[in-house]
């Protein structure tokens, strides 16, 4: 055979090779050869991801991870671009950014509280009614602190709409927020723990509104897991195992306030007094829950929209129903 109709062949047969493998699907990683990506940023409700490393529920599960430290502010962008693949999140700041395609699915919810809305104790101000008129501090204009502060300040008949906006929101960092308070360039801030619970101490705040405790927002998930959309699709064997664990850690946290926020400092992956933030965690209700958060989502979504936070064409029932995913072997809650 001439050299040429050898390449000839060769060629044809390669070409052929390569047609009949387009159709395939490569296979699914399996869940001990994976090595998950999961975000975190330091905060200390985040002990859920902490202690399910830590104390060993991911490695239970039979899941490699490997835990990403990520900037304030940047776990939206981290997942979009594929650096990390499953992280934890505030519920109330997850709505308007899943409405715009943020490629995450949420899979369970972890605990509810951690945001505040503090006053000085000599400014007269009682209720949420008494801040019409008044300028409110937020770390940013899109944060679960402010989307709890127009919330409850909707509820008491306060405009917070662009239509209608009767208080003025300022934004500070989480550092400037109870020095501008102390200063009077506002008159209350908004934020979340452990920078709340911090500025009541030092600065002698009164809290007015704590979503942990003030009815009804005490009963809604603050919190959630997620997952990158395609990795739920693609591996949901991994994005159960994931969300199972992170179920587990939560509970552990209930059960052990105290020695969570030991490790977390002595890890460093929260900063502060251990002893404080153990009182701080205390106040949080870790109990997770898959409906849990399904129904603060519909309930957070609702009221968004109202407010103008979230677009006026979004159906909020199937954004609601899109926004989860339902894992084999996930129970609705562990205690």
């Amino acid at each position: 055979m001439k050299p040429r109709f050898k390449m000839l062949i060769a060629t044809m047969l390669s070409a052929a090779l390569l047609v009949a493998g387009c159709g395939q699907k490569a296979a699914a990683p399996k869940a001990g050869e994976y090595v998950l990506k999961v975000g975190y940023s330091g905060s200390l409700c985040e002990g859920p991801v902490h202690m399910a490393y830590e104390k060993g529920f991911f490695a239970e599960e039979g899941l490699k991870v490997e835990l990403i430290k990520l900037a304030p502010g940047t776990a939206f962008e981290a997942i979009t671009a594929g650096q990390v693949e499953a992280g934890f999140g505030l519920l109330a700041s997850l709505i308007q950014p899943l409405s715009n395609g943020l490629p995450i699915k949420i899979t369970t919810g972890l605990h509810t509280g951690c945001d505040k809305v503090l006053v000085p104790k000599t400014s007269g101000i009682n209720t949420a009614a008494d801040l019409k008129g008044k300028r409110i501090g937020v770390p940013s204009l899109t944060s679960s602190p402010i989307i709890f502060a127009k919330r409850a300040l909707a509820a008491a008949g306060i405009g917070v709409s662009e239509k209608n906006l009767e208080v003025e929101f300022v934004v500070f960092s989480n550092a400037e927020l109870p020095l501008a308070l102390q200063k009077g360039a506002i008159d209350a801030i908004a934020a979340n723990d452990p920078v709340a619970s911090i500025a009541a101490r030092e600065y002698n705040l009164n809290t007015l509104l704590d979503s942990a405790v003030t009815a009804p927002y005490h009963e809604q998930y603050c919190c959630s897991a997620y997952v990158k959309d395609t990795l739920a699709k693609n591996n949901p064997e991994i994005a159960a195992k994931y969300t199972r664990a992170m179920q587990k850690a939560s509970a552990y946290v209930a059960q052990h306030p105290d020695e969570v926020a030991k490790i977390q400092v002595e890890k460093k992956y929260v900063a502060g007094d251990a002893a404080f933030n153990a009182q701080v965690l205390k106040t949080f209700n870790y109990i997770p829950s898959v409906s849990g958060a399904y129904d603060a989502f519909g309930i957070t979504a609702g009221e968004l929209q109202k407010v103008g936070m979230l677009g006026a064409n979004v159906d909020v029932p199937a954004l609601q129903k899109n926004s989860f995913v339902t894992l084999p072997g996930v129970p609705d809650t562990v205690k």
